[in-house]
């Protein structure tokens, strides 16, 4: 017998919702565990329920579906993903990220029955497999106690590097992420500069530069000498200017 598929619709308008729903009414071994207005819902529920397929819209607000599908690919069990949408403009941006189809609405049953077909013939490592995200993204999607969060990039004054995970800082706490720092840099060189070789700093946090006197210079050496160092706003932390970044104190 086959197994039962469960899906998650996720779309910002009831009537697409309605409409995707009565479509999988009409399909065997189809079990709808959820519905998401959006894409930050969309990934709490994906948590929760671990669903084998998404059905998702890709323009919402808050979080569009391009960004929550990268963030769907962090969680435990990955789920494919299948966009829906009355837009054909994203459709190279969709399979950039391996999405397993993309329905142009009005969604017909026939062209639903053969996405959730290809998505269960795929293989669990195919799921995995998904391309690397190529657009910035505008939320760090952090797991915490079994949790998803999502913290806006806007609000992270500085990332740095501290044996296998990333401290991402905002004014309110510290959270943890498990990314490569390069990567980071490379993905979010317009938002965040190097000053460290292990912490990349928002460049909008950056309240200017000072030389104090610190016990310990950038290698961790004790020193008696004054060294560079940036103030931030919203913390009293600074952070250290490394030799080779000190140009961009000239720069400035």
């Amino acid at each position: 017998m086959t197994d039962s598929l469960n899906i998650l619709i996720v779309d910002d308008e009831a009537p697409a919702r309605n409409r995707l729903r009565e479509l999988l009414s009409e399909m065997n071994h189809i079990h709808i565990v959820a519905e998401a207005k959006n894409g930050q819902e969309a990934l709490n529920l994906a948590n929760t329920h671990q669903p084998d397929i998404v059905l998702l819209d890709i323009r919402m607000p808050n979080m569009d579906g391009i960004e929550a599908a990268q963030h769907l690919q962090k969680i435990t069990k990955p789920p494919a993903i299948i966009f829906t949408t009355a837009f054909d403009n994203y459709a190279m941006q969709a399979f950039d990220m391996s999405a397993v189809d993309y329905l142009l609405k009005p969604i017909r049953l026939e062209r639903l029955q053969t996405a959730i077909q290809k998505a269960r013939a795929l293989l669990p490592s195919q799921l995995q497999a998904i391309a690397p995200p190529s657009p910035q993204k505008t939320h760090f999607c952090i797991s915490e106690r079994g949790r998803i969060l999502l913290i806006p990039v806007v609000d992270v004054i500085y990332l740095r590097a501290e044996l296998k995970y990333i401290t991402v800082r905002t004014a309110e706490k510290e959270y943890l992420l498990e990314e490569s720092l390069n990567n980071l840099e490379q993905e979010f060189h317009n938002t965040f500069i190097r000053l460290h070789r292990n912490c990349l700093v928002a460049k909008a946090y950056i309240l200017g530069y000072e030389k104090r006197h610190q016990e310990f210079d950038e290698d961790g050496n004790k020193s008696s000498e004054k060294h560079w160092v940036a103030l931030l706003k919203n913390t009293d932390e600074t952070i250290a200017v490394s030799r080779r970044q000190q140009h961009l104190i000239r720069a400035n």
